[in-house]
């Protein structure tokens, strides 16, 4: 039986089947729960629209072109000695040259509204920020390959889990391990980038208690597919009573066991820490979570007044031995510079005055 023949019900079952799976998805990013993440939404609807007024025109004329002059038709006009018209030119370059200086008008507001470092000024539409409300601040790190979020005004951390109280602005300090990552929870705001050595921020908040996915939108690896978390949204109550489950049955992220932690491992389960190092997302963040690796931040002191001279091209410390106790002697030692350590000066001269040694 030719397809010509064949009953429309059976022609058109492939679209219904494709309807049906096209049902099962969940478009977050198009149904947020995130006042940021609401905003980018509709920054999205908004320019799609707009561009839309000149491609569906567009589309429709080309059709109607395309069948009013086909060869066949011959009542249609034909003049080879057309060649202008200033209503045809007004309204081909007129009408886009409007779109993009509306375009380019919403985009320059909405950057600057919509910027991951600008602190919130409102925790939904309609509903300003109150003055007695502090932001929350959780550090996140992107580890090989699973997420590190420390609370540090609440002095917990976790692994793979991140808790945060609804209608409360929350601040994201965001570094890496090692590879780059993209921190990314649809349901709360857009993605921000985590890179080793450097600190993005990401300012959000989520106004529907609820449980969200999280996840790195950035290749790194082995285990890139199975870096995701969990984000709850809860009221401050239950917030209050998970970090206080937290202090009580978790353990303590130090240094070392921050180490161990960072190496590279896949489908990593949630774990929670009821007290972390005070200087441990610093630490990480200037590179030096090793007791005998000098920080990024005191590199770029010392290079600020002049540098080490000749003498600090000798001044490079290995981590075999860090390793060895770690209980990691398998793995490859790195080399790197080492810490510095100079006497107190009251005067306040010198670059690493009051430094303890390490």
């Amino acid at each position: 039986m030719s397809s010509s023949k064949l009953p429309r019900r059976l022609i058109l079952l492939p679209f219904v089947a494709l309807l049906a799976l096209l049902g099962g998805c969940k478009a977050v990013v198009m149904s947020p729960s995130g006042d940021i993440a609401m905003q980018q939404r509709d920054l999205i609807i908004i320019s799609t629209a707009l561009m839309l007024i000149i491609i569906i025109p567009v589309i429709i004329l080309t059709l109607v072109f395309a069948w009013r002059y086909r060869a066949s038709n011959t009542n249609a006009t034909y003049d080879p000695e057309w060649h202008h018209s200033t209503v045809v030119e007004l309204v081909v370059w007129s009408a886009p040259l409007l779109i993009i200086i509306a375009l380019g008008a919403l985009t320059w507001v909405t950057t600057h509204r919509l910027d991951p470092y600008r602190p919130l000024d409102r925790i939904a539409e309609g509903h300003e920020l109150p003055t007695n409300v502090k932001p929350l601040t959780v550090d996140v790190v992107a580890l090989d390959w699973k997420w590190l979020f420390i609370y540090p005004e609440e002095g917990i951390a976790t692994v793979n889990e991140l808790v945060a109280p609804v209608n409360r602005p929350i601040q994201f300090k965001i570094t890496a391990s090692t590879m780059m990552n993209s921190f990314f929870i649809p349901a709360l705001a857009g993605q921000v980038y985590a890179m080793a050595g450097m600190e993005t921020q990401l300012h959000a908040v989520i106004n529907t208690a609820g449980v969200y996915e999280g996840f790195s939108a950035n290749y790194s690896g082995a285990g890139f597919s199975d870096m995701r978390f969990k984000f709850y949204g809860m009221n401050t109550a239950d917030f209050n009573n998970w970090v206080q489950q937290t202090r009580e049955g978790g353990g303590d992220l130090t240094r070392e066991v921050y180490l161990k932690l960072a190496q590279p491992s896949e489908k990593d389960p949630v774990r929670r820490y009821a007290k972390v190092d005070a200087d441990l997302f610093d630490a990480i963040l200037n590179r030096c979570v090793e007791s005998n690796r000098m920080c990024l931040k005191d590199m770029m002191a010392i290079d600020e007044k002049g540098g080490l001279g000749k003498s600090g091209t000798y001044n490079v410390a290995t981590d075999a031995s860090t390793r060895v106790r770690l209980g990691l002697a398998g793995t490859p030692a790195r080399n790197y510079v080492g810490a510095v350590c100079t006497p107190a000066n009251p005067t306040g001269s010198g670059v690493l005055d009051d430094r303890v040694p390490l």
